[in-house]
């Protein structure tokens, strides 16, 4: 028995670092383990300015651009992976971490970006969103500051991704019974309304799930019941389902909200900007 408990020791151990942290936190549950040390806090926002002014205590600044840049041939694409480590390892992201992000008012694409990214090159079930942001956290009464903390450079190892994928994987995906390609754009884009892009409408099959329906006024991800009410009709949980919307980036929270559901989800980096200047991608329209 003596020999045993050492055993059972390390298993239990073994499981608890394997354990898959949840897609969405509460304020509430930042606020209660927050003096975690393997918590790693990133306010993700376009600009420093709200970061610069007040932020939750012991958060960092995480500039979208610097896990999405852009490129002469579109916006938001997936950094190399030295690059990505780089990063990383400079807010102090380590192989143990549990890395929370939250975002400013509506920024919410831009985070879920953030997360896909991380999730990309290896940390899924390491990564959470915290639902509601900065906003959410002020309207619990949760202080914030403006003091820089001061962090140790991380040593996580990233591992190339493979959720982020290319237009050949969409063509493949697309003649698939075991996948779905669903446009997260709003309904109106989708049937066609011109968006500036040289084609309009969408890819030929897809579905549609809005990315803005999945957001309530405080701009939450909504509870999961309504969520699912959005993917049941295009979708069920034993396809794969990629998403796409103009560069990228708010199909993020279409991916971000499938992951909450337990959905097998990618993301199709050069969406409509590139897709609709190769004419020999397929599109239509359904508008009348």
């Amino acid at each position: 028995m003596k020999k045993l408990l050492p055993m059972l020791a390390f298993t239990l151990f073994a499981v608890a670092a394997s354990a898959q942290h949840p897609v969405l936190v509460t304020a509430q549950w930042l606020n209660e383990h927050k003096s975690d040390p393997s918590l790693v806090v990133l306010q993700v926002s376009f600009l420093k300015y709200e970061y610069d002014q007040a932020h939750i205590p012991g958060a960092q600044f995480l500039w979208p651009e610097s896990l999405a840049p852009n490129s002469p041939y579109g916006n938001y694409n997936a950094p190399d992976l030295k690059t990505a480590t780089g990063v990383v390892r400079g807010v102090g992201i380590n192989n143990n971490s549990h890395v929370i992000i939250y975002y400013v008012r509506n920024e919410l694409p831009a985070a879920a970006r953030m997360f896909l990214t991380l999730e990309h090159f290896g940390l899924r079930g390491k990564v959470s969103i915290l639902n509601g942001g900065l906003d959410a956290w002020k309207k619990e009464g949760y202080p914030t500051d403006a003091a820089i903390p001061v962090v140790k450079k991380g040593n996580v190892k990233l591992t190339p991704g493979s959720l982020l994928v290319n237009k050949e994987y969409v063509l493949t995906t697309l003649k698939s019974d075991k996948a779905k390609v669903v446009d997260a754009r709003m309904q109106r884009f989708y049937d066609g309304e011109p968006t500036g892009n040289p084609r309009d409408g969408h890819i030929t099959g897809a579905g549609n799930i809005p990315y803005t329906d999945l957001m309530d006024a405080s701009n939450m991800l909504k509870p999961d019941g309504e969520l699912e009410k959005y993917f049941q009709p295009v979708a069920s949980k034993d396809q794969e389902l990629v998403a796409y919307c103009f560069i990228g980036q708010t199909a993020s929270v279409v991916y971000l909200a499938g992951r909450e559901l337990g959905y097998n989800m990618k993301l199709y980096d050069g969406s409509m900007q590139e897709w609709s200047r190769l004419e020999n991608l397929p599109m239509e329209t359904t508008k009348k």
